[in-house]
């Protein structure tokens, strides 16, 4: 007799799984997103951004995004 699986994708993994790819895939999107500020500030900028600068950047962006409201998946 086949052993019953958990969750209906068949492979056995359960919800947890799940969960956890959901939550990389937030944090990738989140890194996307604190890469493209970087862009945008690096193309408005006249020369190479400062240590000081770019740590200017990602801070206000990771702000922002703290601010967003978040799926109850993760």
């Amino acid at each position: 007799m086949p052993v019953p699986k958990r969750d209906d994708r068949g492979d056995g993994r359960g919800g947890r799984c799940r969960r956890r790819s959901l939550m990389q895939d937030h944090v990738a999107l989140a890194e996307i997103e604190l890469c493209g500020e970087l862009m945008i500030a690096a193309s408005a900028a006249e020369g190479p951004l400062s240590v000081a600068r770019i740590d200017e950047v990602l801070r206000r962006a990771a702000d922002e995004l703290d601010d967003l409201p978040r799926s109850s998946a993760c």
